[in-house]
């Protein structure tokens, strides 16, 4: 009996819940806090209304009739897309109407049949690329040309992949300029991250320009170079380098044998996948609503492509799901041209990852032997063994100036100066900026439940049928008013204002809206950002409609106009957006860490991979702070 008894008490010294003695046991969560975290969404609800909603606005390619037809169209999306998505805004295309400077460095050894020279180029004013020019030491009466791109790998040009099929080539006769990507290698800082190129579209300045003046002021380097054949030029690249492969292979005509290896799906494929949704230079602002990749892909029509994707990518744009649609769209145009063998495709199966290794890069070359070099028996497209001929990142380093202008510092010098003093912000301005949309509402009780004397209602809010908003009805007692309650990170983190709400009598109503709390999703929601972006509409304008409708729904609901208290920046501009443009729904605003000023997204050196609603193209031209809150005074 004694041993029995010290047993138990020897039991009862650790809690019940199974921790171990001494390990603190975790303060219980108010009951507030809890009815904040109470889930009213279906799992991947958010997410699944995001690829409904954006691949319905994916524009479908056109009806084929004659070749004609199809040429008229191609030219005029090209001139579109350039036009008005490239080089969108005074100062792109300033950059693009300024001639750049080549400055030649050293040439190094390289390995038998070629050198290689260091050089740099303005991508645009202050901004310089630094590249590698592969050149063949028996240059040809006509030299073919080949522009080597690459992705996100952090070695940049010193990629040994990209280093082997640049020297394969130059042992072949081809001169390789192997060009430094905007964020990698040489290039690879804060200030270059892609997701600060948004900065510059924040200013009205597009953001993609850069990097298609990367690309195009190679080509126009190696065109330059003495004996270049125009009619033989190539790009290709990994990834990253696969999209910039597409990218200038469709826009710029000069290319005429294009291999984008691993780096693009149509738009479409994008929203059904989230595996494909890409990065901010991916996904431009309203890119979609003038062409999708599958019309980019299409317009290679009249010259050569070959696209290649990986049997089992373990990053993105697998074969499976990327390439049928691209050949769907492409097929029938190099049909109309009578060249329906000028489009090619591979696909890798060894290793069958996210790779341009030794089968993708044979495929590479066999493409350029059979259209630069057609019927030269002496062309063999097997790889030339380099490995002794490889060099480290310092020896392929090529000097550049002390200040090399990044994203940050061209959008803050964007900025200088905005919103321009001449314009005249309207109500109707602000909602074609933003894309501001008017919801109806259709309200669904989902739950009730009380705990610690506090009531709460779940809401599911059903916008336009496109949308579904959570809300959490909060009271204590009798209200006297109503707040809608928006926070940065979302309803559960909003506790301790919600406690000193209903302590003042408030009827509290916590909304998370679009890519917000309960309505984000995961670590892809600004991913879906840009791609509503890239559609023709803004997050921006996405979420002030939601609130907007909220503070209707919740007037007509409870009688009463709702005040509005958001927590952080971006509730913040949403919230005062949602004012502006419908000053009558909403009473009181009480923001708190509201921007004083957009500049201060500039200042602060946001990415919109942080905050992805402050980049709506052009805001900061036309309205800062205190014209919205003119707007949104009743």
């Amino acid at each position: 009996m004694k041993i029995c008894r010290t047993l138990v008490l020897a039991l009862a010294a650790f809690p019940a819940t199974g921790e171990e003695p001494g390990k603190q046991v975790p303060a219980p969560i108010p009951g507030v806090d809890q009815l904040l975290r109470h889930p009213i969404l279906t799992p991947g609800l958010p997410v699944a209304e995001a690829q409904t909603y954006c691949g319905k606005k994916v524009p479908a390619m056109p009806a084929l009739t004659t070749l004609a037809t199809w040429q008229a169209f191609a030219t005029r999306t090209r001139q579109d897309v350039l036009e008005n998505i490239v080089f969108r805004g005074e100062t792109a295309r300033k950059w693009r109407d300024t001639p750049g400077k080549v400055e030649w460095q050293e040439t190094i050894q390289g390995g038998p049949g070629y050198h290689i020279r260091k050089v740099r180029y303005e991508a645009l004013p202050g901004l310089w690329i630094p590249a590698l020019l592969y050149h063949p030491e028996k240059t040809p009466d006509r030299m073919p040309l080949y522009l080597a791109v690459n992705g996100h790998d952090g070695t940049g040009k010193a990629a040994t992949y990209k280093q082997i099929r640049c020297i394969n080539l130059a042992k072949r006769g081809v001169a390789c300029l192997n060009v430094e990507w905007i964020g990698m290698g040489q290039l690879r800082g804060e200030g270059f991250t892609h997701a600060r190129m948004n900065q510059l579209d924040l200013c009205g300045v597009s953001g993609l320009a850069p990097h298609y003046l990367a690309m195009s002021r190679g080509i126009d380097l190696l065109l330059a170079l003495p004996n270049a054949d125009a009619s033989r030029m190539a790009v290709s690249g990994l990834s990253g380098g696969g999209w910039q492969t597409i990218t200038i292979s469709s826009l710029d005509t000069r290319v005429t044998l294009c291999n984008p290896v691993a780096g693009y799906s149509s738009f479409r494929t994008r929203a059904e996948f989230p595996s494909d949704l890409g990065d901010s230079e991916q996904t431009p602002n309203d890119l979609a609503t003038v062409a999708d990749y599958a019309h980019l892909t299409a317009m290679l029509g009249g010259r050569a492509a070959l696209l290649t994707y990986n049997a089992k990518d373990n990053c993105c744009f697998a074969a499976d799901h990327a390439l049928q649609p691209l050949l769907d769209a492409a097929e029938p145009v190099f049909k109309l041209y009578g060249q329906p063998d000028r489009l090619r495709w591979h696909i890798n199966t060894d290793p069958g990852t996210h790779n341009y290794e030794i089968d993708n890069r044979q495929a590479f070359y066999r493409m350029v032997g059979e259209v630069f070099f057609p019927g030269d028996a002496a062309f063999d497209a097997t790889e030339i063994p380099c490995d002794g001929e490889l060099k480290g990142r310092p020896e392929l380093d090529v000097p550049l100036p002390e200040t090399n202008l990044d994203f940050h510092q061209l959008a803050l010098a964007a900025s200088q100066g905005l919103p321009r003093k001449s314009v005249t912000a309207t109500r109707e301005d602000l909602g074609r900026l933003v894309k501001h949309q008017d919801f109806t509402v259709v309200a669904k009780q989902t739950g009730t439940e009380t705990r610690d004397g506090t009531n709460a209602v779940f809401w599911t809010l059903r916008l336009s049928d496109t949308w579904s908003v959570p809300v959490t009805e909060l009271t204590r007692g009798t209200p006297i008013g109503t707040t809608l309650l928006l926070a940065d990170e979302g309803r559960q983190s909003a506790g301790a204002e919600t406690e000193a709400l209903l302590a003042a009598g408030q009827r509290v109503l916590a909304v998370d809206p679009f890519t917000l709390g309960e309505s984000a999703m995961g670590g892809r929601t600004y991913l879906y950002a840009l791609l509503v972006a890239t559609v023709g509409d803004r997050a921006l304008g996405i979420e002030s409609g939601q609130i907007a409708a909220a503070a209707h729904w919740a007037r007509e609901q409870f009688r009463t106009k709702p005040a509005l208290r958001s927590l952080g920046p971006r509730t913040g501009l949403a919230g005062l957006v949602a004012a502006a443009m419908d000053p009558a729904a909403i009473g009181p605003r009480h923001p708190t860490q509201q921007l004083e000023s957009l500049q201060e997204i500039l200042r602060f050196n946001w990415t919109v991979s942080e905050k992805p609603e402050l980049f709506c193209f052009g805001l900061l031209e036309s309205f800062d702070i205190p014209q919205l809150e003119t707007l949104a005074t009743p």
